[in-house]
């Protein structure tokens, strides 16, 4: 008890002490994490970064996916169309000198009216940057047209479908043209200036149709169909952003890869159906925004959009759309 007595008055002279030492060092750290944001080898004509160090960010997000099959099948030609239910969620973010935390809420979801999964990963840097996309969708309403049938609505629920996409890019003109800018505003891009892109871009798929659903359709025969693809393509593109005055932004990007590798594996009702690779098959990724800043606040809207097409229309063509719309509300702070 005697030592903490004398201990005490030592104790709170130091105090002060700590505190100038604790925020020396949070200074010092707040330094080094400046330093790092604000350096790289660009060129600030035409792009700079933000001057503040906060930036506090409001989205919404709307998303959608498509499937096309056009195809012969006993010498009748036929198309089909499936959409999944579309997604919207809210989200906000924060971010201190490029490290951000972001939450996303789907309002449908938590009401109970959205049964699919989805899961956006996505990151924009000054030199690379990629997509992921992964959805788990069940949701789908369609229609298919038949020679000699006509056009017949699908069943609610008749497939079920995991769609994993990603696409990862490297921009050539880094020092000019900043992907970040539109995307995720870490960037401002000061004066026009585009870059080509070198590409790869992935695709894996799995689905399974009912075939008690099937049966209640009328349209296609009561078995089980399953089938599976991986697809794997590289190629490249071209990435302009666009400033026709300060304070305006707008962007707009294609990336089209040439699948290299593919592997599908499909079955109807127990047998297996080949699928021959027939060139050319893609995999195309879209980007495009537009972005107004006044003062410290901006808003604006962006998309992205992906296309796969594999098959032959002669035999089986399949169409993959998959499209998210953002659009979103900040403060640089």
């Amino acid at each position: 008890m005697r030592k903490l007595l004398f201990s005490l008055p030592f104790i709170i002279a130091c105090l002060p002490f700590s505190n100038v030492e604790a925020q020396t060092w949070l200074q010092r750290i707040d330094d080094y994490l400046t330093a790092s944001y604000r350096k790289g080898d660009i060129d600030t004509t035409f792009i700079v970064r933000p001057p503040t160090k906060w930036t506090l960010l409001a989205r919404h997000n709307f998303s959608g996916q498509k499937i096309e099959t056009e195809g012969s099948r006993d010498e009748h030609h036929f198309y089909s169309e499936m959409k999944a239910d579309y997604k919207s969620t809210i989200s906000a973010r924060v971010s201190y000198l490029g490290f951000s935390v972001s939450l996303a809420l789907n309002p449908a979801k938590l009401l109970g009216r959205y049964d699919d999964f989805e899961l956006n990963v996505n990151s924009y840097g000054r030199r690379l940057g990629f997509d992921i996309i992964y959805q788990n969708a069940h949701n789908f309403t369609g229609w298919q047209e038949t020679d000699g049938t006509g056009h017949l609505k699908l069943p609610a629920g008749l497939l079920e479908l995991k769609t994993l996409n990603l696409n990862a890019f490297y921009t050539l003109n880094n020092r000019r043209f900043s992907f970040p800018a539109p995307f995720t505003q870490s960037y401002i891009q000061r004066r026009s200036a585009g870059s080509f892109l070198l590409a790869v871009s992935g695709q894996g798929q799995k689905g399974t149709v009912e075939g008690e659903k099937l049966e209640k359709s009328e349209v296609l025969p009561a078995q089980e169909m399953k089938f599976q693809m991986t697809n794997i393509g590289i190629g490249g593109g071209y990435g302009y952003n666009y400033v026709p005055a300060s304070g305006w932004l707008l962007h707009i990007s294609a990336i089209p890869t040439f699948i290299v590798y593919s592997k599908t594996s499909l079955t109807f009702g127990g047998t297996r159906v080949p699928l021959d690779y027939h060139f050319p098959e893609v995999i195309i990724t879209g980007r495009g925004a537009i972005l107004r800043q006044k003062g410290n606040k901006f808003f604006g809207m962006s998309m992205v959009f992906n296309f796969t097409n594999i098959g032959d229309r002669e035999s089986l063509e399949v169409h993959n759309i998959k499209w998210r719309l953002r659009t979103f509300f900040g403060l640089r702070l």
